[in-house]
């Protein structure tokens, strides 16, 4: 098997997500949107087969794949990677089933594998109707947040996020990523290339299928979310961001952005919690209907 990999562009939507979009993978690093904005940071390379989508990534100096497709991989393809690759074969992403299957038919073969499981990285998926409606107990505090917000501001407006607000929702993030980054200054590159992934995002928002949303408070912009889909019924939450001044801003944006998806949507994919704690404590609070495991598997 031959694996020809170009560099991943915007003109790669329609053959890559003609595999992505039915292969079931919720995984977030699937959505096309996302390949494209962090494609730069990572070196991001693809190779599209009938039935699989092979991603090449530069991960400290070394290459490492992601597999985006319904089966397990074939020895044939598992060797074509080998082949490609200059050291020991480093898979990303890939779930605890897969993990757990290829390494029971490595054992077969004779073949050292080993498995890290990376719990930063597990993505958080939701039911789209639970945080659209925020019924039920568990999300009683979700629901007052939502009031209260109402009584505070009860002429906001819920507003499809398009084109023209692109300066809006550049304001709202210098502002979110000023406090950031006084409140840590390290940050200070993790916070540029996510305002580097943004732009690319939005140079590219019609072509990428973009679908956002924003709430405004008195006329003005005061949070904003957006993102595209992963499958045919997850839609992935790329970005996400509110006046921290503004009380309740990151519920309402949250609540308003699901109810107002297109109901295929089962699921939504808020993404992973990059190991902060206030992070992982504030996706834990809506009870997702599942964590989306991701291993790293390397393959001697």
């Amino acid at each position: 098997m031959r694996l020809d990999f170009h560099k991943l562009t915007v003109a790669d939507r329609e053959a890559v997500q003609a595999v992505s979009l039915r292969a079931g993978r919720r995984n977030c690093n699937f959505t096309f949107a996302n390949l494209v904005g962090w494609q730069k940071w990572f070196g991001t390379e693809v190779c599209v087969l009938k039935d699989a989508v092979v991603l090449r990534f530069n991960l400290d100096g070394e290459r490492a794949y992601m597999l985006c497709m319904q089966s397990i991989p074939s020895c044939e393809l598992l060797q074509a990677l080998c082949e490609d690759c200059s050291h020991k074969l480093t898979l990303l992403g890939l779930e605890d089933d897969a993990a757990l299957t290829l390494q029971q038919n490595a054992c077969h073969e004779g073949i050292i594998i080993d498995v890290k499981s990376e719990r930063d990285q597990y993505d958080y998926i939701y039911k789209r109707s639970d945080l659209a409606s925020l019924q039920g107990g568990k999300l009683k505090a979700k629901r007052n947040h939502v009031n209260r917000f109402n009584i505070l501001y009860p002429g906001y407006e819920y507003r499809p996020l398009t084109p023209d607000m692109f300066d809006e929702c550049r304001r709202v993030v210098a502002l979110w990523q000023d406090e950031k980054e006084h409140e840590n200054p390290s940050w200070g590159d993790t916070l540029q290339a996510e305002h580097d992934v943004m732009e690319t995002i939005f140079a590219h928002w019609d072509e990428l299928g973009m679908l956002g949303g924003s709430i405004y408070v008195d006329g003005r912009m005061v949070a904003f979310t957006y993102g595209s889909a992963v499958t045919d019924d997850t839609f992935d939450v790329c970005m996400e961001k509110a006046d921290r001044d503004i009380e309740g801003a990151f519920s309402v944006i949250n609540q308003q952005f699901c109810a107002h998806l297109p109901e295929k949507y089962i699921f939504v994919n808020r993404e992973e919690d990059m190991g902060l704690e206030g992070l992982r404590k504030a996706k834990l609070s809506y009870h997702p209907e599942m964590l989306l495991s991701f291993n790293v598997v390397r393959i001697a």
